[in-house]
């Protein structure tokens, strides 16, 4: 059999779980022994070496990768534990007992994968990550969704499809079908991804630094619109807050899911698809998201915000870090898109910072205009 050049290393089986002992255990978490999975690895093993002596061997747990009750000591010199991780807090705590392995067995450990979560979430667990001297995967590249470097978009064929097979639609006919999966093949091509710089962002750049970007160039010059969903790149409480920024699925009682439209971005700030516009939803008191923007004058501008309310709302508006608009009234207006009273504010040539605060929620958010006065 000829080896790859390139090739890093064997994981032996992507996520074993099974309950040797108790046939109840559909997820092998509770398997105390794991003998039968160790003795598998250990043959899987052996018939590699047989052609290859050189590359790694990877194993994962038991319990889709996490128990490794009873499957060490290592059997092989050039071994390493891997551990998959989602939806759970990036604590020490969450990590320690592999982190024990590790030292007890002198063997590499990686965070052989993980993802599908928020970009808050992702930067917390790639920091603890790296502050353990520890390699990561993250499972997916590109996919549906916005959680990910790389989207595959959905087209109204596929969605029909997917009702099909859940029992929920009419059976597309053959050439239906046809046309949609071969539109599917066309979006599954790099160049017909849609890329998502938050992600990129939230998986490097903001592991190292708290400092926050411009999303979007944002150039201020007589009158400008700016989208609400356009706020910075940066982590939670640097570019936003938001009381609900990710989801810790896999922890009871813990019942938070962090962008609840999953639409646009994959940070924590909720976020839906109205019509044809993206907007921000599901607003609280205390949450904050932030604008750096480029002034081409010096001088006073108007500001008003295009919202909708079903109750009396309110928000606030800080510039460059103080306060220039301590209120700003949303009135009640079920399903009605009004814009603001104008308030009036200052702003300085060059770099300028907006910070947009949810007084009283309940209200979304479509955007927000800057008029300058002395044109």
């Amino acid at each position: 059999m000829p080896i790859k050049p390139g090739l890093p290393g064997f994981d032996l089986i992507n996520e074993p779980n099974w309950g040797f002992q108790d046939a109840k255990d559909t997820r092998g978490t509770e398997e105390t022994r794991n003998e039968p999975l160790r003795k598998l690895m250990v043959a899987i093993t052996q018939a590699i070496r047989e052609v290859d002596k050189n590359h790694l061997i990877i194993i994962e747990g038991n319990g889709f990768g996490n128990n490794y009750r009873g499957l060490l000591p290592t059997w092989d010199p050039n071994m390493a534990l891997s551990f998959h991780k989602y939806g759970n807090f990036n604590t020490q705590e969450a990590i320690q007992s592999f982190l024990n392995l590790r030292k007890e067995h002198q063997v590499p450990l990686w965070l052989g994968e993980s993802g599908e979560n928020s970009n808050t979430w992702f930067t917390d667990a790639i920091r603890l990550m790296e502050k353990n001297d520890m390699g990561w995967c993250w499972w997916q590249e590109k996919k549906m969704g916005i959680n990910n470097p790389l989207e595959i978009r959905v087209t109204p064929g596929y969605e029909k499809l997917l009702a099909y097979w859940n029992g929920k639609g009419p059976k597309p006919s053959e050439a239906e079908a046809s046309q949609t999966l071969n539109e599917l093949l066309e979006l599954l091509k790099l160049e017909n991804n849609r890329y998502h710089p938050d992600v990129v962002d939230a998986m490097f750049r903001q592991v190292h630094s708290a400092e926050t970007r411009p999303f979007k160039t944002q150039v201020i010059t007589k009158q400008t619109v700016i989208k609400a969903v356009d706020f910075d790149l940066g982590r939670q409480r640097s570019a936003y807050f938001d009381t609900d920024s990710a989801s810790y699925h896999y922890t009871p009682g813990v019942n938070t899911v962090g962008n609840r439209g999953h639409q646009y971005r994959n940070d924590g700030v909720d976020i839906e698809k109205k019509e044809k516009a993206y907007v921000i939803t599901h607003t609280q008191p205390g949450e904050w998201v932030q604008y750096t923007v480029e002034v081409e004058k010096s001088g006073a501008y108007e500001v008003k915000f295009r919202v909708t309310s079903p109750v009396q709302a309110s928000l606030a508006l800080s510039i460059n870090g103080k306060m220039a608009v301590p209120a700003v009234l949303i009135p009640a207006a079920k399903d009605q898109w009004v814009n603001t009273a104008s308030s009036k504010i200052n702003l300085k040539k060059g770099k300028n910072t907006l910070k947009v605060q949810v007084l009283q929620g309940g209200f979304e958010w479509e955007s927000f205009q800057l008029s300058r006065l002395n044109r």
